[in-house]
């Protein structure tokens, strides 16, 4: 149980510590006055976008910016603004680098470069390899149960916890999924979902712990330990994706829970 406390746990420290800290990179005048300058120009230095060129009614000179772009970025939604940052932020880290300065953040994230449009192809790669080690030890436990052990003659395992343990599975696949898709591109609708399907999953485990810990067995005592528990965590993904996705307090909410 431990083990799958501090794997969520792991999961939804990655979604919020790029806003649990302020980052320098971003606040640096010389990176704003490249973003401002770029945004109006199209250009970093020598490189310039066509989806940055604008007519005068606000709308891009060629067509749809998202038509511009290789097609393995239209997907990714790259758009002038994240390319402006982006090239900003590479071309800034080059002239704190000649004079020996360290490399910092920028709006939470340290200055990595795309892989094929990917933002993070070290933490991506990781995610994938925990959601395969997931996928094998689910596809495990369910080979163990259904064709290793004995069954019951309705089919069913002696098991008692089966169904509560395929659950956990889905959601930490759910999770690992999430997060692959997070660190390949940060926007809005993925933040969310990286961050609401660790909670579900944290909450999930904090239900599990309960029901494991007191071997609570019969099934109108379980639906009455877990249907609280469930309220509260879906008002609290609900309250991340429709009211303020507040990092810092869910953060630590989740951890007294995990720590619980």
């Amino acid at each position: 149980m431990a083990h799958s406390h501090l794997i969520a746990l792991f999961l939804l420290i990655s979604c919020t510590l790029p806003a649990l800290y302020a980052s320098d990179g971003d606040a640096d005048p010389i990176y704003k006055g490249c973003v401002e300058q770029c945004e109006k120009t199209g250009c970093v230095g020598d490189k310039c976008f066509q989806h940055c060129n604008f007519s005068s009614d606000g709308k891009p000179i060629d067509g749809p910016w998202y038509l511009q772009e290789p097609l393995y970025l239209r997907w990714k939604q790259w758009d002038c603004s994240s390319d402006c940052r982006y090239h900003c932020m590479l071309a800034r880290e080059g002239e704190r680098e000649k004079v020996g300065d360290k490399p910092v953040k920028y709006h939470g994230k340290w200055p990595f470069r795309r892989v094929y449009g990917i933002q993070e192809p070290v933490a991506v790669a990781l995610s994938a390899l925990n959601l395969s080690i997931q996928f094998h030890g689910w596809m495990s436990f369910f080979i163990l149960l259904y064709y290793k052990l004995p069954l019951r003659p309705d089919k069913k395992t002696y098991y008692e916890y089966t169904g509560l343990w395929h659950i956990y599975g889905i959601l930490a696949m759910n999770s690992w999924f999430w997060s692959a898709v997070f660190h390949s591109r940060d926007v809005e609708l993925t933040e969310k979902l990286d961050c609401s399907s660790a909670v579900a999953l944290l909450g999930f485990n904090f239900i599990l712990a309960i029901l494991r810990a007191f071997s609570v067995r019969d099934e109108a005592a379980r639906v009455m330990v877990a249907a609280p528990l469930i309220a509260f965590v879906t008002t609290h993904i609900l309250y991340l994706n429709f009211y303020k996705l507040d990092h810092g307090n869910s953060f630590l909410l989740m951890s007294l829970t995990c720590n619980a």
